[in-house]
């Protein structure tokens, strides 16, 4: 089976862990990666940030690691990909709000590709009409009233549990990325075997 090219949505403040092993892990089984952020272009700098969970009655958030967009915004076809892939972080509260990361995301839906989404990625699927309704979805339990709200049914997971309905995965937070990368892979068709 050949590789499936898989979109990444981006922002300043992603969570880094979402897109660096999320990237690196299924470009490790042969998948193609693009990472895209609006208006930025391939090489500019995307300034991530990394949550944690430390007693508080909420996340930190510290600064990230510096990662280079490895795909022009502007040169994105969406009919050109197999899989959207909506990473975490703080990111998703502000491009979701882009009307051309909405038609992304339209597309996606419309042809039944696979949504992947962790942690805030729900908010950016939130912002389409239609695409969460019905689905039960998970991701961080700040963003359960929004899922409610959008017609979607929130499942609260563990912190390393991921969540298939139809061809949509997710789970909710960079804790989960094993198991969401597992489901991932399943959705995508890709199989791997120990020899």
């Amino acid at each position: 089976m050949p590789g499936k090219k898989i979109l990444m949505l981006t922002g300043d403040f992603t969570e880094e862990y979402e897109i660096f092993v999320f990237q690196q892990g299924m470009e490790a089984v042969g998948h193609t990666v693009h990472v895209i952020c609006p208006d930025k272009n391939a090489g500019d700098i995307l300034k991530t940030s990394l949550h944690d969970f430390e007693g508080h009655q909420t996340y930190t958030e510290k600064l990230g690691h510096d990662f280079v967009i490895n795909k022009s915004f502007s040169e994105v076809k969406p009919e050109q990909y197999d899989a959207v892939y909506c990473a975490g972080g703080r990111g998703p509260e502000y491009i979701r709000t882009d009307k051309r990361i909405q038609a992304i995301v339209r597309h996606f839906h419309e042809a039944n590709k696979p949504i992947f989404t962790i942690c805030h990625g729900v908010q950016i699927l939130i912002a389409v009409d239609g695409v969460v309704k019905g689905k039960r979805v998970g991701a961080l339990g700040a963003c359960e009233p929004e899922v409610r709200l959008a017609g979607g049914a929130y499942v609260d997971l563990s912190p390393t549990e991921a969540l298939v309905d139809g061809t949509m995965v997710s789970a909710k937070g960079w804790t989960a990325l094993a198991a969401f990368m597992r489901e991932c892979l399943k959705v995508l068709g890709t199989e791997i075997r120990h020899t």
